[in-house]
């Protein structure tokens, strides 16, 4: 019996034995070992964490075919088909970082991301409005970023050597053909969109995606807000004018739609703040938004938005060419219209599309020309009468094939009118300019994530302009790659075309693209609220624009452009340039409390030989040194916050005629220098949550000289610089519908 007992103790153990499969191995992260790594058989209590080595070992009881789970917080997880059947089993497990937006890498060079939602956010739009010396102005905030110059007497973003018709604005994809408002001779004009208008704003300043075309330098890329948050009316008194507006978010929130109409009148502000400019007519606008959001079902969303202003304004200076007696008249008269109707939506699992079209629209009517001082006899001599239209179509298929990869197809067609009349004393036609083209572009792109440390961003654009009867195709690349937990080292390269500005094909149709390479080098750093970013960059210019008019004929009297006498067969493409330069940004959010500051510094080297510039020499839009800090505190208790922001660059070149050919551009302007400053105070008045703001800009009163003016004869010169000493803005901006007082504090102190 006690054999029989022994034989079925000896075969019981045994059968156990054969039954336990062990299961051992090591886990790693593709190079270093992992600690406290979950090792299991799914649907099973057997399983065991990997030691400091990342060694693990157990033993099992199931049979048959299971599945080996692996798990780490932060990391996919890893399965394994497994035969339990008593033979050991060894296994070398690989676990792959488990990466979403907040942890993957970013493309970052080139580019500053200024979202209010997004990863890595670098500029917000509240920083916009409370950056001191912006004026509420996109343009003036992002001037405090490396890269774009400080150029006070033309608008637009002139960045990295580029002209400021370099730089392309687009919203919501759309491009926008005039941002700004008209051009006045020597005075800067505002952006006319309001940037509490976007939800996010992109600034790429070289190596931006292929989806955008037709900027030399840059885009500037801004996406309108969705549904509006709530219902709410506003208002909004100023020391420049007056506005106000309703939106009405719909109970079932799929719906909401806003109008806002402002209207601003410089005359009761320069009557007390004497102007170092005569105006003949006080600037006056008035403007008028509409939006309207629907979302149509689970995925899609619908958008449509319209703006429209009236601008006018007179100025009247003493003739350079003779003082005493003569006064240079410019009057202005500009209407524009901007509309933009853009759909998203999931088409399926997997694709997405974006769809919409657009129309940008100015009619400018100017005067120009001289008045005596001692006669009301008016002699002007010249009327333009100026028209261009903008009409695009766009869609954008969108390929989900990952977490966070995709691939992008998409095609544009764009549909523009220029038009240009000039006149005698308003009258009688003399000369008419005018073209046509229709613009097409296609372009793919394909944004892979290898892992969360490495992202990869190819993409390639081919565009066709008829008015010039060619075509280009533009290869882009991005490649990001993180060195540790907070920083990463970004390196970008494309080549970007632009068309002609309008005044060559005017006259001429026998152009080509113009052409700039970029290639840029970027390392950052973004840890505990502190950024640091520095960039290297590099761009080559091609087939830029030449003129066949002498300097001198075309800067003291640029309508030479439209001269009868002017050979309109010497323009060619070929003007040819560099830019090249190092840049630095730090933005620290965190060493002192309740306080944000950021300091940029931009270092450019450039040359060009184009328009009427006889040798290669650096441009008059150009500074080598720019020096920017932004400085902001908010006092939660007391709802104040107060701004200070410094702005310094070296001096530009400028035209002297008095200058022999061989020094040509090589006179200097003095170091620009300008501190702004601005406070606002969150309070109630009645019921409206209230917000009061005092600026001021150019608070020392420095004289700022952009450039001079020289007379006929070169003996004569007077400087372009400030309207006045300095710009004093006063506000009051009321809401009725929620109290955002909390907000603002929470957004004060992101």
């Amino acid at each position: 019996m006690k054999k029989l007992l022994l034989i079925f103790f000896a075969l019981f153990f045994s059968i156990l034995s054969f039954a336990q499969t062990k299961i051992s191995g090591k886990v790693t992260d593709g190079k270093n070992p992992m600690v406290g790594v979950s090792i299991s058989v799914k649907d099973s209590y057997d399983g065991v964490s990997s030691n400091n080595d990342g060694s693990f070992s157990f033993e099992t009881s199931e049979k048959g075919e299971k599945i080996l789970v692996a798990t780490f917080i932060g990391y996919n997880s890893f399965e394994q088909k497994i035969v339990c059947n008593g033979s050991p089993i060894v296994l070398n497990i690989s676990l792959k970082e488990k990466f979403n937006e907040l942890k993957a890498v970013t493309i970052s060079a080139g580019s500053f991301d200024a979202s209010d939602k997004k990863r890595a956010t670098i500029f917000t739009p509240l920083d916009i409005v409370t950056t001191a010396g912006s004026a509420g102005d996109v343009t003036g905030a992002l001037k405090t970023l490396p890269g774009a110059q400080q150029i006070g007497n033309q608008e637009g973003l002139f960045v990295r050597g580029g002209e400021g018709r370099e730089t392309q604005t687009f919203i919501d994809g759309m491009l926008v053909r005039n941002p700004y408002n008209t051009s006045v001779p020597d005075i800067a004009q505002r952006g006319k969109f309001n940037p509490f208008l976007f939800k996010g704003t992109s600034f790429s300043s070289g190596g931006y995606s292929a989806l955008y075309g037709q900027g030399l330098s840059s885009a500037l890329v801004l996406d309108t807000k969705d549904l509006a948050e709530q219902s709410e009316t506003n208002l909004s008194l100023s020391s420049v004018g007056i506005g106000g507006g309703v939106n009405h978010l719909w109970e079932k929130q799929k719906m909401s739609a806003g109008v806002s109409v402002g209207y601003f009148n410089l005359q009761p502000y320069y009557a007390l703040v004497p102007q170092n400019i005569h105006f003949s007519k006080m600037p006056e606008n008035g403007n008028v938004e509409v939006n309207f959001r629907k979302r149509m079902n689970k995925n899609g969303f619908l958008k449509f938005y319209a703006y429209t202003n009236n601008n006018a304004l007179g100025l009247q200076r003493p003739d350079i060419n003779d003082v005493d007696h003569l006064k240079t008249a410019f009057d202005l008269n500009s209407k524009s219209l901007y509309t933009n109707l853009t759909y998203s939506g999931m088409l399926n699992a997997n694709w997405n599309i974006n769809a919409g079209a657009s129309f940008s629209g100015s009619w400018d009517k100017i005067n120009l020309g001289e008045l005596r001082n001692d006669s009301v006899l008016d002699y002007r001599s010249i009327g333009i009468n100026s028209s261009n239209t903008l009409s695009q179509g766009r869609v954008v298929f969108t390929r989900y094939t990952g977490v966070l990869s995709a691939f992008r197809i998409g095609a544009e067609y764009q549909y523009g009118w220029e038009q240009s009349k000039f006149t005698s004393f308003g009258i009688n036609p003399f000369s008419t300019y005018q073209f046509a083209d229709n613009f097409t572009s296609t372009f793919a792109e394909m944004e892979y994530y290898f892992n969360a440390k490495i992202v990869m961003k190819p993409g390639v654009r081919a565009e066709y302009s008829s008015i010039l009867g060619k075509e280009n195709v533009a290869p882009r690349l991005s490649v990001a790659y993180r060195l540790g937990k907070n920083s990463q080292l970004s390196f970008a390269y494309g080549d970007f075309y632009e068309k002609p500005d309008r005044r060559y094909l005017f006259y001429t149709h026998d152009l080509n693209f113009e052409k700039a390479t970029h290639l840029v080098l970027n390392y950052q750093r973004i840890h505990n609220d502190k950024t640091f970013r520095v960039e290297a960059f590099y761009k080559d210019y091609k087939s830029l624009i030449l003129t066949p008019l002498s300097s001198l004929s075309l800067v003291q009297n640029p309508s030479n452009l439209y001269s009868n006498n002017f050979d309109p067969t010497n323009i060619s493409n070929g003007g040819h340039g560099y830019a090249k330069g190092v840049e630095l940004f730090l933005r620290d959010k965190k060493t002192i409390k309740n306080c944000d500051y950021w300091i940029s510094y931009s270092y450019l080297d450039t040359k060009r030989i184009y328009s009427y510039y006889p040798s290669e020499v650096q441009p008059d839009f150009a500074a080598n040194h720019t020096l920017n800090v932004v400085f902001k505190q908010f006092f939660p208790k007391l709802m104040l916050g107060y701004g200070v922001t410094y702005s310094w660059a070296s001096g530009r070149p400028y035209f002297n005629p008095n200058q022999p050919s061989d020094k040509f551009m090589s006179d200097r302007t003095p170091d620009y220098n300008v501190v702004g400053m601005n406070a606002n105070y969150l309070t109630h008045i009645g019921k409206a949550f209230t917000v009061l703001v005092l600026g001021v800009s150019n608070v020392l009163g420095q004289n700022q000289i952009y450039g001079y003016r020289y007379s006929s004869d070169g003996t004569h010169r007077e400087p372009i610089g400030l309207t006045a000493s300095r710009f004093v803005f006063v506000g009051c901006f009321m809401n009725w519908g929620v109290d955002r007082r909390q907000q603002q504090v929470d957004d004060n102190l992101k």
